[in-house]
């Protein structure tokens, strides 16, 4: 086995030479115009948008800062601008039934045009229909029927009185009819003269009265009637009189609409209204003075019953509409009724309808964040149903909730046409997908954004596109050639890996922005590698309170850690914390003690139940190891305490296994651990020991542990050989690294580490199974050889007293 070297300096982060860049400052460099990093979301996305199949609509997922939000308003502007503007969208006052207004569709621009028309129209009606009601043809005409009433009721009131008096009645007209009085000898007989009269006379004059009474009664309908006709005459001259003002204005209207049936029924719908209704637009004064009092004015004002509820307005919309809705609650998706109040009385009509984001992206694209949408009542399922049905119904939330009914409109649907882009992340894209089962029906593009790219010529050339256009857009300072590099080194630390460039470009943003703010301050007319250096410094140093904290506990001697010496069953295990965005690595003294019993690895955490599943998992492979390695011939009778030492709040992840076999192998073998060497990595069943996360952060915790204590020359850490290329270490551990003050190891399998740790070599089994003398190996193979002979020993004892 050898012995593994540690690593060199040029290994332990990725280097941008900034010789690639064929620029001096990014004031020349082209601004980016595509995005980078995301080409199978890209296709994903083009694909849907140009896809006109039903139920292609798109979610894009993918985690904050990726430019899902960006690119998804870039592409569909792109795409939107080429096609045909939608239709303008209309309600009218249905006048047969006013709770349903109906909805007109009319070519862009035309809905503004009609608008304008109606309000033309109403005007001219309450302007023109007045004046034909002042002029004198009209009045002539009224008051020839009213004058040909006046004298037909006076033959029919003057015949009636010249009977009634041959009978001798004298008629008494009233408002309520008429009261006839007996006469005699030409003269009125009042109530007590009448008394006087002989019984024989009076006869005469009740049956008299009698009958003139039957034939004023007669008189009398015969005058309603009269006064019937000439009410309805007066009624069609008005009509006739009102018609012959307005019709031509709506005949004309209804030429130039002529192509659009529902405005031209629309517009039949007010000419009748207007002859039902003349009197609207009648003078005031012509109810006062009117002798018949006919008519009453209705409370409606014309205004509003021939207006136009202009919904959707398209004249200025260049291609198809994009619309994104930062707040997608029910009613701003798919639109209101709303209320007035007056005196106490709730009430609505068709003008006061105002239209949802699904309105203005009819016929384009509606752009929606997924979490606000699920977050807000009833804006999910009516998403869904409108997507579904291709119609978009008003409907008020509070009755599909509510308990009583209330009175409210009920527009006509409108006809949808809207591609959904719905942004989230990867876990609201599963839940919608396993227990949503509409939605993969509705949204079959789904465009997941990745959070890394390939670290290569030519995108790390586009990043330095990106820097040109954040400088251009946030009006930064220009950054020079050596300032782009030490930022795209920055992008590959953030991914964890030498090969990847992150995406997460709002973190990429940040660190401009910061590092423009240090070359403001240092009177700087360019950004130059050393305010790159000072905002990553600077951004560190106000999130990493809590690992100062820690270090301060390693000084004083509050947290246990050794970094000098050697020691049996004892090594140095590495953690990873995070506090909000900030990690930062924490060592942690890890200590086995083992003796002969049967119970095997014993994991204080996980009997404490401070032990996480992927932990527990990790130390039962570590019984399979040994099992597999030491107990081929003879039993495994073993029991091995572990531990993290002052850790009591929970430990998880299975990077500390290959740590704890250390431990467990120093146990058992007697043979002391150098504790100026940290260990990570987790292990599998047959020795190999396999990659983790954190690498960097752990190195560079454990190596501000070394430096508070005194670098010596020995101290390092040993990491799985595949996070070679993981690593992105900050200039301080390079530079000991490069010194020989500190060094990386990296190991495959636990044979080879432990035989950095102790100095010995671990040994190989030879034809018959048994390890080299003095090996590691060897030494566990026979102190377990002896655990099991104890236990034999023991047993026979325990059976020779029982018998």
């Amino acid at each position: 086995m050898t012995i593994s070297q540690g690593l060199t300096a040029e290994k332990l982060r990725f280097t941008c030479d900034e010789h690639v860049f064929d620029f001096d400052t990014t004031e020349t460099v082209p601004p980016l115009e595509v995005m980078i990093g995301q080409e199978r979301a890209v296709k994903a996305v083009e694909f849907g948008l140009f896809t006109k199949n039903p139920g292609y609509n798109i979610f894009i997922s993918g985690l904050v800062g990726t430019g899902k939000i960006t690119y998804a308003e870039t592409a569909v502007k792109k795409v939107a601008g080429n096609q045909e503007v939608p239709n303008d969208w209309c309600y009218v006052n249905n006048l047969e039934t006013p709770g349903q207004p109906i909805a007109l569709a009319l070519p862009a621009g035309m809905g503004y045009s009609f608008k304008q028309d109606m309000q033309e129209l109403v005007e001219n009606l309450k302007t023109d229909i007045p004046k034909v009601f002042s002029s004198e043809d009209y009045e002539q005409a009224k008051s020839e029927l009213v004058k040909q009433y006046q004298e037909q009721r006076s033959v029919m009131v003057e015949e009636f009185t010249q009977y009634a008096e041959t009978q001798g009645i004298s008629p008494q007209w009233s408002s309520t009819g008429f009261v006839g009085l007996p006469m005699v000898d030409g003269k009125a007989v009042g109530p007590e003269d009448y008394q006087k009269l002989d019984k024989q006379q009076r006869d005469i004059i009740e049956k008299n009265m009698l009958a003139v009474h039957e034939k004023g009664m007669d008189v009398v309908r015969r005058v309603q009637l009269l006064e019937r006709s000439v009410r309805e005459q007066l009624k069609q001259l008005d009509i006739k009189i009102g018609l012959f003002a307005a019709g031509h204005l709506i005949e004309e209207f209804k030429e130039k609409y002529r192509d659009y049936q529902p405005v031209v029924d629309f517009l039949e719908a007010i000419k009748q209204d207007v002859s039902k209704n003349i009197n609207e637009f009648k003078p005031q004064a012509e109810e006062e003075n009117n002798p018949l009092m006919l008519f009453k004015r209705p409370a409606q004002d014309a205004k509003d019953k021939y207006n136009v509820n202009l919904l959707v307005d398209n004249r200025e919309t260049k291609g198809a509409p994009v619309i994104v809705e930062i707040n997608p609650t029910y009613y701003n998706l798919v639109g209101r009724a709303e209320y007035e109040t007056r005196m106490g009385v709730v009430s609505t009509d068709f003008t006061m309808i105002k239209p949802g984001a699904l309105h203005k992206a009819n016929g384009g694209y509606l752009i929606l964040n997924a979490r606000d949408v699920l977050t807000n009542i009833g804006a999910w399922e009516a998403l869904k149903r409108v997507l579904k049905t291709k119609k978009l119904q008003i409907e008020n939330l509070g009755e599909q909730y509510g308990v009583l009914a209330m009175a409210s409109l009920k527009p006509e649907p409108i006809p949808i046409n809207v591609k959904v882009i719905l942004i989230g992340n990867p876990y609201i894209y599963q839940l919608l997908y396993n227990y949503d089962e509409d939605f993969r029906k509705l949204f079959k593009a789904h465009a997941d954004f990745d959070v890394v790219m390939e670290n290569n010529p030519v995108n790390v050339q586009k990043l330095a596109g990106f820097i040109s256009s954040t400088v251009s857009r946030e009006k930064l300072k220009h950054f020079d050639k050596a300032a782009v590099a030490r930022v795209v080194e920055y992008s590959s630390r953030l991914t964890g890996t030498q090969t990847k460039l992150t995406t997460r470009f709002n973190e990429v943003v940040e660190l401009l922005c910061e590092a423009d703010v240090w070359a403001t301050l240092d009177n700087s007319q360019v950004v130059t590698t050393g305010h790159i250096k000072k905002a990553i410094e600077e951004k560190r140093y106000r999130a990493n309170k809590y690992e100062e904290r820690l270090q301060e506990m390693f000084a004083e001697g509050q947290l246990l850690i050794d970094t000098e010496g050697e020691k049996v069953g004892q090594v140095n295990g590495l953690a990873v914390l995070s506090v909000g965005e900030y990690m930062f690595g924490k060592p942690s003294r890890i200590t086995a003690n083992t003796y002969l019993g049967k119970s095997g690895v014993v994991n204080i955490e996980r009997e404490t139940k401070t032990s996480g599943t992927s932990h527990t998992k990790g130390v039962l492979i570590l019984s399979g190891y040994l099992g597999q390695k030491y107990a081929q011939k003879h039993p495994l009778t073993l029991t091995a305490s572990l531990t993290f030492e002052q850790l009591y709040d929970g430990v998880d992840g299975d990077s500390a296994s290959s740590t704890e076999l250390y431990a467990i192998l120093s146990s058992l073998s007697g043979l002391p651990i150098k504790q100026y060497i940290a260990i990570t990595g987790s292990v599998n069943q047959k020795g190999e020991v396999q990659p983790i996360g954190g690498a960097t952060e752990k190195i560079e915790g454990f190596f501000s542990v070394c430096k508070l204590k005194g670098l010596t020359g020995k101290q390092g850490v040993m990491i799985p050989h595949q996070n070679v290329s993981n690593l992105a270490l900050s200039d301080e551990v390079i530079e000991a690294v490069r010194q020989g003050k500190f060094h990386i190891y990296p190991v495959k399998t636990i044979d080879q580490g432990i035989e950095i740790l102790t100095g010995t070599p671990a040994g190989e089994p030879g034809a018959d199974g048994s390890y080299p003398a003095g090996t590691v190996n060897a030494l566990v193979s026979q102190k377990l050889k002896e655990y099991t002979d104890t236990l034999i020993k023991l047993s026979k004892s325990s059976e020779d007293k029982n018998d």
